[in-house]
């Protein structure tokens, strides 16, 4: 009995502390995410009013990659994955001149017309911040990890108004396959803590009820499986061009500031020759995604191929907003194509790409319900999970650790990071691709045979 009592009085004590630790931490990041959003949106206001605002790309990316530079190289890349790198390599320690350092260099980038978004920049910031209050207290260690996640969380919930899609995302995007359970308590909290104050000091925020959602029937389960299949391969073009964006700046020049003009000057090519609407975070395409309206088909890919050129000829900002604005027109043209209703496959696609590209099918199906309705629950589940399947063992986030083979068909690594993971097919006969691969072999076999008859 005496042992139940001092098991159950530490617990206690130890779920009072990470109450009031997170509480603390969900304040602080909603209020440095509100001050972030607000002059996003007043310096956004003020540049977009000129129509040609986006010439000055090449500045916007110059100023970007020389503040990133020479104040705090740390504060380079998409924001998330240097979250998740901290965490795995240097036990949460996120450096605090980050701060400034990030919210100068995505402001100038976004508002010039890069494309990036603002949910990743939140998330590094809110950690950062969340890193020096557990220098502050002199937290070990593993407390100060969970404290990271903690703004991780709160910076994702803030941005978007989801706190519980946050909060699973900052517990589950550290490791492909498994998720922190021991930081979910606290993450919750930081998560809802952070929405709430961001909306009492005046952040709006918009969601989008689906409407028509058809009966769950087996053919219309068949046609999101596809939706999946489709939106994991979309995965793999934005992580494609990701990586092949990086590899052909590299390759361009060393000279950073070279790097940076080029960048912006190919943008502002690209925006003559198309439209300004691949410019920015995206969220003019996504709200018109989610009506319905007509997108075009490439509208998806152009914005894949912006981000990637903003981002590595040295603009600054998030991924995960493009991330949405990509599976959102992806899904449009899903739906086109297929003749189905475009609003509802939009809303599938905008999280299914965020599950597929970040590897987080669970927190994207939890935005899903939070953005559009628990009505559309079910299908979008389902192309979430799909879509992250598709995917393969490759993510946005290259730092994240693999804890689970997608096939067993496959020989990976498990333990670590997706950078190294080396993918090695493994044929087993007994199986259902080992059968499909032996009929298949034997076709060819016979064709060849044929052929050769004649």
């Amino acid at each position: 009995m005496k042992n139940h009592l001092i098991e159950e009085s530490i617990l206690f004590i130890s779920i009072l502390k990470w109450v009031v630790i997170a509480t603390g931490v969900g304040v602080i990041v909603g209020l440095s995410t509100t001050l972030f959003l607000k002059l996003l949106d007043w310096t956004l206001n003020y540049s977009t009013g000129y129509s040609y605002y986006f010439l000055l790309l090449p500045v916007g990316l110059l100023g970007s990659a020389l503040i990133i530079k020479y104040f705090e190289p740390e504060a380079k890349g998409y924001g998330i994955e240097k979250v998740i790198e901290a965490v795995h390599k240097r036990d949460g320690k996120v450096f605090a001149a980050i701060v400034p350092v990030k919210l100068a260099a995505t402001i100038m980038t976004i508002a010039l017309g890069g494309s990036a978004g603002q949910v990743g920049p939140c998330g590094q910031i809110g950690a950062s911040l969340s890193s020096a209050l557990a220098d502050l207290f002199k937290l070990n260690a593993n407390d100060r990890k969970k404290l990271v996640v903690c703004g991780l969380s709160a910076g994702f919930a803030s941005v978007l108004g989801a706190p519980f899609a946050g909060a699973i995302f900052g517990v589950e995007v550290l490791y492909v396959g498994s998720i922190l359970y021991e930081v979910l308590l606290p993450s919750i909290i930081a998560g809802i803590t952070g929405f709430y104050i961001s909306t009492l000091f005046g952040i709006h925020y918009q969601y989008y009820p689906v409407n028509f959602v058809p009966a769950i029937t087996e053919a219309f389960i068949f046609k999101v499986v596809l939706a999946g299949i489709f939106f994991g391969i979309c995965s793999i073009i934005l992580i494609a061009l990701l990586k092949y964006g990086r590899a052909a700046a590299e390759k361009l020049t060393a000279s950073l500031p070279l790097r940076a003009l080029a960048g912006g000057a190919l943008l502002i090519a690209m925006t003559l020759l198309f439209s300004k609407q691949f410019l920015g975070t995206g969220l003019e395409s996504v709200r018109s995604a989610l009506k319905g309206e007509e997108i075009i088909f490439y509208a998806f890919f152009l914005k894949a191929v912006f981000t990637s050129i903003t981002l590595n000829f040295g603009g600054s900002g998030g991924l995960v907003m493009p991330i949405l604005c990509i599976g959102a027109t992806a899904g449009s043209l899903f739906g086109e194509i297929l003749g189905l209703d475009r609003a509802t496959f939009a809303a599938v696609g905008l999280v299914s790409l965020l599950a597929g590209a970040a590897n987080t099918p669970i927190a994207a199906s939890i935005l899903a319900i939070e953005f559009f309705g628990s009505a559309i629950a079910p299908y979008a589940a389902i192309s979430c999970v799909v879509s992250f399947l598709m995917t393969g063992h490759r993510s946005v986030f290259p730092t994240q650790i693999l804890t689970l083979k997608k096939s067993a068909s496959f020989e990976v690594e498990i333990g670590k990071e997706l950078v190294d993971v080396k993918t090695v097919f493994k044929r087993r006969d007994k199986s259902l691709i080992g059968w499909v691969l032996i009929v298949t072999t034997k076709i060819k076999e016979f064709i060849r045979n044929l052929i050769s008859k004649f």
